[in-house]
């Protein structure tokens, strides 16, 4: 028989966590850095990482539970370690659920685990449900040396050394040398609680690969965990996948998913990231209809910062026609106070209509524009577009339009209007040209002076340019994917 977490009150276990141990909070440990990188492996290392809990295994009061297991008590050791890991996991959900105000609690929870985990002694290893709940721990943000440490002190072989090896690897950045064993632990401990988790492990690592089967774990992953920060984070790695793999209507499905489910996570800002470079890459193919029946689950707010995001990078590629477009649709979702996403939408739809007969109107309205109501990348956008505008209204100057001799030219082996020849000693090399003692070319005055007109033209563009790189240094990646 698998090894079967049996499901607790996890309400009364946070509260009880709460109250027991809110005083010495300061005193745990906090959670560890790497848990920013390696929650569940749900955040992707190189990106920016459900609703009913009822439906996942560890979210029913179990028969063997009642409230006593919970009673509060000054001493952490009165709590099983697996009860605090039931905790966590219900706060986690809620914070992707949209209950941000349970980060806090999450934090302390982490901590709390960890030293529960560090102080316990190997008989409450015997329990398999919290050999499940160290190891939940540390693919949900945990410290991965807590692992470490507990593998070293097992001595009744309590912990799986598999799994305990393949996570210790992945914790540490070492995935790739563990694909073929996390297939194996996979398919083994499918059925268990460990299981989703294992899963969406796996699924990283081929990820990390370009293997397309990727896309398979984490919807297996997903569906044994509906409603849950597993879930959260399969949709969203699928999505990136999915986008990579230039699977649009995959990526599609994935996107419609994730607003309908989770638009509410603090994650929802990497999601919304992958969704503008979605549609920003493959407008032809998403187009308006698809693209506002995702956007249909969002509130007014959140479509407009899409729509405004859309813009913004349509703007920067140079896809005119979708920043104007974008930005029109912000404008529309606009209130009377918003201000601030008024002065974004203008500098966008200005910033792509550049180049066409409205250039003078576009540049007065960049030089309205209040620019304290822009980021410092948005203010950089502004002043690369003003200087844009600026160059196409310039008019040219005559001198740049005649050709004059530079005195840079190799003449050598170039002979006159009548022959081919080389030029001999004593010729002229233009009419307005003369030579020295020392057989050199001089050149007249007005010859002189047009090239320098001429060279101090190219010198002007050329740091022109150089100005609008380096204002643009700042937004270089939003070029990218």
């Amino acid at each position: 028989m698998p090894r079967m977490l049996r499901p607790g009150l996890v309400c009364f276990a946070a509260f009880a966590a709460t109250f027991a141990f809110g005083a010495s909070a300061q005193e745990q440990p906090a959670a560890h850095p790497a848990a920013e990188v390696h929650d569940l492996g749900l955040q992707d290392p190189n990106l920016p990482d459900g609703p009913s809990r009822a439906e996942t295994p560890a979210s029913s009061p179990g028969a063997g539970d009642n409230l006593n297991d919970f009673a509060m008590a000054g001493d952490i050791e009165a709590l099983e370690p697996y009860k605090l890991v039931r905790s966590l996991q219900f706060v986690q959900d809620a914070v992707v659920r949209g209950d941000h105000s349970a980060m806090e609690m999450q934090r302390f929870l982490i901590g709390v685990i960890e030293s529960r985990l560090r102080s316990a002694d190997q008989k409450v290893f015997d329990d398999p449900r919290n050999v499940d709940a160290a190891l939940i721990y540390a693919m949900s943000g945990g410290n991965p040396e807590t692992l470490d440490i507990l593998a070293i002190k097992d001595k009744f072989g309590n912990f799986d050394n598999e799994v305990v090896t393949v996570l210790r690897a992945y914790l540490n950045g070492r995935a790739a040398k563990t694909k073929t064993t996390l297939a194996e632990i996979v398919e083994t401990y499918k059925d268990t609680e460990i299981g989703p988790y294992m899963t969406l492990v796996a699924a990283n690592v081929l990820a990390a690969t370009n293997d397309l089967s990727a896309l398979e774990l984490f919807d297996w992953a997903r569906l044994t965990a509906p409603g849950t920060l597993i879930e959260e984070a399969a949709l969203r790695r699928s999505l990136f996948i999915a986008a990579r793999k230039n699977l649009v209507d995959e990526a599609l499905k994935y996107a419609q998913l994730y607003a309908r489910r989770f638009i509410n996570s603090p994650y929802a800002g990497q999601y919304a990231d992958l969704l503008v470079d979605l549609v920003v890459l493959n407008y032809g193919k998403v187009g308006d209809e698809r693209l506002s029946e995702i956007l249909s689950f969002m509130d007014r707010p959140r479509k407009r910062e899409v729509y405004l995001r859309i813009a913004r990078k349509a703007a920067i590629s140079g896809l005119r026609d979708l920043a104007v477009f974008a930005s029109g649709k912000a404008e529309e979702l606009l209130g009377p106070t918003d201000s601030a996403p008024q002065a974004l939408a203008d500098l966008y739809s200005g910033m792509a209509r550049i180049p066409t007969d409205g250039v003078d109107g576009v540049l007065a309205r960049l030089n309205a524009m209040p620019g304290r109501q822009l980021s410092g990348r948005d203010r950089a956008l502004r002043e690369a577009a003003q200087i844009i505008a600026a160059e196409v209204l310039r008019k040219p100057d005559p001198n740049s339009l005649t050709q004059a001799f530079s005195p840079n030219m190799d003449t050598s082996g170039v002979g006159n209007d009548t022959d081919s020849r080389p030029l001999a000693a004593g010729e002229n090399v233009s009419a307005n040209s003369s030579y020295n003692r020392d057989g050199e070319a001089e050149i007249d005055e007005e010859t002189a002076a047009a090239d320098e007109v001429f060279r101090g033209f190219v010198s002007d563009r050329k740091q022109t340019l150089e100005r609008i790189d380096k204002l643009l240094e700042g937004v270089e990646e939003d070029k990218g994917s």
